[in-house]
């Protein structure tokens, strides 16, 4: 079995992730071959796709956001996602129980005495109305019946796990802030999602997408990305149509026969990742990316920047300036890329403003 170093890994990472060369990806194919875009952060995919498409409009994310090309979700991990809307019908009861299960990981205890047939029931009762609530204002709404429960615990039951729910416009559109308000996915998209298939056609679906983007990759990189796991009967299921490797650790690694796998030579560009970048967090072992004395910038909510391809500083803006701060020396030649690409985000960001940038 060949094996792959850590290198060819990253160059294979970077190229299904559309970070070895501008892509010419719409940005809601983009967002679809990506497995959805990480989230929490509402002007975070901003950044992820504008380092990812040789042509990208904001307005163009935000008019998918408010024409329901998009939405916004809990989804893998039970984190915030930006979603392609058949994804998210298609994908969303394969995740259900991994969903409740997080939830009851965090509250357990405050849910112990609710019935949650009884509690998604109520939810769906309040959303049924129409109108969008935010998740304090659902459990409020709902609380009469639990009045001795904890209203944080019930609301995130309901938003997080019991009833698949999006979240609304103007929350995650371009340079607009906006509370959390939700209605459930059926209102929002004109149809229930999809029910589980016995033969978990979906999971097989998940393995062969979740390559596509990441891989090469070992199964506990997949549960990683996903927070599924009952994944290893999907690979079972999809296993003659992939061809294997392996990594330095020994660990196999599963991919698409025609997904490509660049020589490990090849250059990488200066990228700039914007916080929980799906490139990094996208894998249970991240040392193709990152090292791992840095792991933990994965995290924390850092915004990272990439040099040979690799995690080598963070950024942040600061009145208008891009600022590069190195986890290790730079050469005089990467100093200028560094420059050259921060000063065109900062262009960006500041909408033709200012064009500043420097490495701190």
């Amino acid at each position: 079995m060949a094996v792959l170093g850590t290198r060819a890994l990253n160059r294979a990472a970077l190229a299904r992730q559309l970070l070895l060369q501008p892509s010419e990806l719409a940005p809601r194919d983009a967002v679809a071959h990506l497995c959805g875009v990480q989230a929490q952060e509402p002007q975070e995919p901003f950044v992820g796709l504008w380092s990812r498409l040789r042509v990208f409009d904001p307005a163009e994310l935000s008019e998918l956001l408010t024409r329901r090309g998009v939405v916004r979700t809990h989804l893998m991990r039970r984190t915030v996602h930006l979603l392609a809307a058949e994804d998210v019908l298609s994908w969303r009861s394969r995740h259900d129980a991994m969903l409740l299960q997080r939830v009851l990981g965090v509250y357990r205890r405050e849910l112990a005495e609710v019935d949650l047939d009884e509690l998604a029931a109520a939810g769906r009762e309040v959303l049924a109305e129409g109108e969008p609530h935010s998740q304090s204002e659902l459990a409020r709404a709902i609380a009469h019946r639990w009045p001795d429960q904890s209203l944080r615990a019930l609301g995130e039951a309901l938003v997080g796990a019991l009833v698949p729910v999006v979240q609304l416009p103007p929350r995650g559109l371009w340079r607009t802030s906006g509370a959390a308000r939700y209605l459930p996915v059926s209102s929002w998209l004109g149809r229930e999602v999809d029910q589980e298939a016995p033969d978990d056609q979906v999971g097989r679906v998940l393995v062969r997408r979740y390559l596509a983007a990441f891989g090469p990759a070992a199964t506990a990189d997949i549960r990683a990305w996903s927070g599924l796991a009952g994944l290893p009967g999907a690979v079972k299921a999809v296993r003659d149509q992939l061809v294997t490797f392996r990594d330095e650790r020994g660990r196999e690694l599963l991919d698409l026969p025609d997904a490509p796998r660049p020589d490990p030579d090849v250059p990488a560009p200066v990228r700039f990742l914007p916080a929980f970048d799906n490139a990094i967090l996208g894998y249970d072992d991240r040392r193709r990316i990152i090292d791992d004395e840095h792991r933990g910038l994965s995290v924390a909510g850092e915004r990272v920047v990439l040099v040979d391809g690799r995690v080598a500083g963070t950024w942040r803006v600061t009145e208008g300036t891009v600022n590069i701060a190195p986890l290790h020396s730079f050469s005089r030649a990467q100093r200028a890329e560094l420059v050259e690409q921060g000063s065109a985000l900062a262009l960006f960001l500041s909408d033709g403003e200012s064009d500043r940038a420097r490495v701190t």
